[in-house]
Parts: C-alpha cells; structure tokens; sequence
C-alpha cells in the first residue's frame, strides 16, 4: 500500500507537533463558528473626551466586557444586549463626564463670590447644558453654544436682547435637515429668558450659516409640508370616491395646489353722508344770546371831571304812549349802538317798559356727526388660490378586451371629481379628466439592485465562504490527519497480528522439537536396551506382534 507523500512527512512528525495542529484547527473552527454568530455591538457613548474614555475602557475590562473602538477611538461600542445597563452603571459612577460641563458647577457653590462671578458660572452651567442638548441629534458629533446676556436695565430704551450662536460639529457624510435646524433654533431660544428664535445664530464646522435671518428657519419645510398636505388630502378624497366605481389601482389622480403665503393687513375708513333726514347725530351746539337796553356809550373829555362820582339821578319825562309798539326788532337791532352789520340776530322780544333805544343778539353753531366706518382686515396665512387636477381613468374590460367607459359615466366621475376637490371657477381651478388604456406596471427592480437581494447575497456569500474555507481545510489538513492516524492504526493492528502470528508459529515450531526430542530420546533409550539386553527386546517386540494382544 502506497502512501501519500505529504501524509507521510506528516505522519512521521512528533506527537507534540500533531497535537498542536490539532488544536490549532480546532481553534481556527471555533473562531469561523464564533465570527458567524459575532454579537451585534451598539454604541455605549460617542464623542467620548480622552479621560473619559480611559475610564470606561478601564471600567469594561474589570468586567470583562467586549468593546470596540470606532471613529478613531471617538466611539465605544459594546454588545446590544447590555447597553442600557452599562449606560446606567457608568452613569451611577459621573461617566462620561464630558468635555462641557452643565450645572454640575453649582454643585459646590464658593463663599464669598460675587454677583459677577454668580452669573457668568449660571452662564457657563446654561451653555454646558445646551450643547449637551443639541450633541444628543444622531448627526451631531459635539456642539458648543455661546451665550451673549446683557445686564438688565431699568430703563426699558436701554435694554438689549439676549442672542446665542450654536457651532455644530456634524460626522461624515452627514447634514442636518431645516427641521433639525429649526428645532436646534427653538431648543435653545426656549431654554434663554428673552431670547428670540430670531436672535440665534447656527454655524457647521465648515463655516456654513445654517439657521436663516429673520428668524425663518424651517419655514419653507413648513409651506412645503402645507402644501403637500392639501395635494394629498384631495388626491386621497379623489381615489377614495373613484375606487369603488372604477377597480382599485384603475384610476391615478395628480394634484397641484397654489398657495399664497404672503401675509397682508388692510385698514380702510369710509365716510358716508347722512341720507336720510333726521337721523344726523348732533356733536356739538353752542349758543349766545346777548341784550342791551338804555346804556349809553361813555361821552366826554378824559380828565378830573370826568371823574368825578355822578350826580344824583333824576327820572326823566316819558314823552311817548305806554303802549306804542316797537318799529321792528330788525330796524332797532340796526339803529342800536354797537350792533354788527350782517350779524344773524333774533330779538327775544320787548314790553312796554323797555327804551326804544335797547338792542338784542343771538348766536346759535350746531356741529353734526358725518358717518364713518373703519375696518382692520387681516388676511389668513396661506390662502389657497388654485387647484389644478389631474385624472386618468383605466379602460373597463368588456369581452376580454379593453373599452372606453360610456361618456355619461365619464361625466358622473368628472362630477365626482369637482365635488372632491371643492372646484372653484371663481379661483381659476382647473379639471382634466382622461379616459385611456393602462400600460403594463412599472418594471420590477432587478435583483441586483434591490438592497434586500443584496443583504441577502452577502449573507449567502459569507455562508459559502467559511464553507469553502472549512472544505479547504479538510481536504488539506485534517482529513490527511484523520487518514494517517487511520492507516497508522491499521498498520499497527496488522503489525500486531503478524506477531501473533509468529509467537503462535514459533510455539508450535518449539512443540514440535520438544516432541522429535523426546522420540530421539526414547529411540537412544531402546537401542541402549536392545543393546544391553536383547533377549527382553525380542521378547517385548514378540508381544507386540502377538495377536492376542492386539486392541479389538
């Protein structure tokens, strides 16, 4: 029996040597089996500050935890299963303490500080607290924000607005959304007293201003997510009063909303005139009535007799009838000392015992109320101004082959259609509903570009690899071992029969000279006697012959 060259340089190594690569294999079989089942690892902490990151490592080994190291030792991940737990463990010991600190700063307050120091450790403890705040998003690798506070003022035109700036430090490949930097915006505006959203400025680390002037971060996400929410209502309100009649996925419906977001605000005053009598309200009146009777205007040369006391008053003689009527209260009023030409007068009326020479006024100004309306209109933010729809309706199968629907069918679902999406002619809306054949569906995506086909070839593909790699290594190295020590066994329980054989042989061999040894030894013995004495020799041989003495 020939043997194989390689197996019998291998056969012919030391017991030691064989057992080592015995082991060795089986070892390397444990690893391929262990590397197959490798526990899913989960990140512990990330952006990890040196010092911290020595202490959790130090931590995990007297535990005899696996770890691994990723973004340049910047991540620590552990098995998934005892995240949580670790996190909690750690956390009872202050880890990770972090690069920012928060308000852990005023955990030991110092003595005698003052009221500067006070706000600036507050200031440092709010900032520490923010940044650890926007470090949480997943993009975000670490953050810092900085905090610009003016002392309060009692006096309101010398007062100023906090503002802050956020500087973000996103990992690789990664950005953030204009939500996230709309909620990064009101995250930190929300946690400053007095600080706007407007007054917050968010930079990357490449330099880039992400948070938008005016306080509009996030705004177009929100006119974007408006609009789609009305294409999407009204597309879905279309397909569900279509469905029942036409087949489900026999109708495809496209809309198109335009929105006015501008915000506008209108103040109008009309004044009207007062066009029914009688119903004109009275502001304001004034009136003045004014009456003289016998006073004289002052006569004289200015000077010491003039002012002297006046003599004693003696009544005058009445010349005219008691009872004789006045010439007219126009005339008097004109004749009367003092009177105003062209001044609208109205005499009260006079007795007979008043002077013909008296004068009377009267002054009336009544000021009306003009109607006015004042109207303050602000419109709504985003008003809906136009909808353009589109329908495109599936052939029925009539006989096995595709038909047009009836046109009064297509007029019920054109119908439909403007009561599902609240058409407007007077806002310009816009309906087109198509009947038309169907092509086939969309092609299907090939396998090799469908990332679940991918998973699943890799994991195949892993599979057949360490299969390859254990046929390999039998083939190579253990069925050539197992073989030796089969055929080594063989040969030695062969060797071990042979011998057998041969002690057997050998016995026999022994017996038999043990048996001519001892036929000489008789045959030397009868010669001897025959010898010595032959006439008992021919008597023993003669009762040999004898047949009397012959066996039955």
């Amino acid at each position: 029996m020939t043997k194989n060259p390689a197996l019998a340089r291998l056969t012919a190594l030391p017991r030691p040597v064989l057992l080592g690569i015995g082991a060795a294999v089986v070892a390397l079989l444990v690893v391929a089996s262990l590397w197959m089942r490798e526990p899913d690892y989960k990140t512990l902490f990330s952006n990890v500050e040196s010092r911290d990151g020595g202490a959790i490592v130090g931590i995990l080994n007297q535990r005899n935890i696996p770890y691994k190291f990723a973004d340049n030792g910047a991540t620590i991940l552990v098995p998934a299963d005892q995240v949580y737990a670790l996190r909690l463990q750690l956390a009872e010991q202050g880890l990770p303490r972090g690069g920012s600190v928060g308000f852990e700063l005023l955990d030991k307050p110092q003595f005698g500080a003052s009221q500067f120091t006070e706000q600036v450790t507050y200031q440092r403890a709010l900032e520490g607290e923010l940044a650890r705040s926007v470090e949480a998003l997943q993009p975000v690798k670490s953050a810092r924000v900085h905090l610009a506070i003016p002392r309060e003022s009692l006096f309101v035109r010398d007062r100023e607005v906090p503002t802050a700036s956020v500087l973000v430090t996103l990992f690789p490949s990664r950005s953030l959304s204009e939500a996230q930097v709309a909620a990064i915006t009101w995250l930190v505006s929300s946690s400053v007293p007095k600080l706007n959203a407007e007054n917050v400025s968010i930079v990357d680390q490449d330099g880039h201003l992400l948070s938008k002037p005016g306080g509009e971060a996030g705004l177009d996400t929100s006119r974007r997510n408006f609009i789609n929410d009305i294409e999407q209502r009204t597309s879905q309100r279309i397909l569900t009063l279509l469905n029942p009649i036409v087949g489900p996925g026999n109708v495809r419906a496209q809309v198109s909303a335009s929105v006015d977001f501008s915000q506008r605000e209108q103040t109008s005053e009309v004044y009207r005139p007062n066009e029914t009598p009688g119903t004109a309200a009275i502001r304001s009146k004034q009136t003045s009535d004014s009456m003289q009777n016998g006073v004289l205007p002052p006569a004289g040369v200015p000077g010491a007799l003039t002012n002297q006391p006046p003599a004693n008053a003696t009544a005058p003689i009445q010349t005219a009838q008691a009872n004789q009527p006045a010439q007219g209260p126009g005339a008097q009023a004109a004749n009367a000392p003092g009177g105003a030409p062209g001044a609208t007068t109205q005499a009260v009326g006079t007795n007979s015992t008043q002077p013909t020479h008296g004068s009377a006024r009267n002054d009336s100004t009544v000021n009306y109320e003009v109607d006015r309306t004042i109207s303050h209109v602000k419109h709504e933010l985003g008003t809906l101004q136009r909808l353009s729809v589109a329908v495109v309706v599936n052939y029925r199968e009539k006989d096995g082959d595709p038909a047009p629907l009836d046109p009064a069918e297509m007029d019920n679902i054109n119908a439909l259609v403007k009561q599902a999406m609240g058409y407007s002619v007077d806002r310009g809306d816009t309906l087109s509903v198509v009947n038309n054949a169907f092509t086939n569906q969309e092609p299907a995506v090939k396998p090799w570009e469908d990332p679940a086909y991918r998973s699943l070839a890799l994991q195949v593909l892993k599979v057949v690899l360490v299969l390859a790699v254990l046929f390999f290594l039998w083939r190579s190295v253990i069925r050539p071992i197992v073989q030796g020590f089969a055929n080594a066994q063989v040969e030695r329980v062969k060797n071990e029969a042979h011998l057998e054989t041969m002690r057997e042989q050998r016995r026999q061999d022994e017996v038999h000279e043990s048996e001519m040894n001892r036929y000489e030894e008789n045959l030397d013995t009868a010669r001897q006697l025959a010898q010595r004495d032959p006439r008992a020799v021919a008597m023993v041989l003669r009762a040999w012959m004898d047949p009397k003495n012959a066996k039955p």
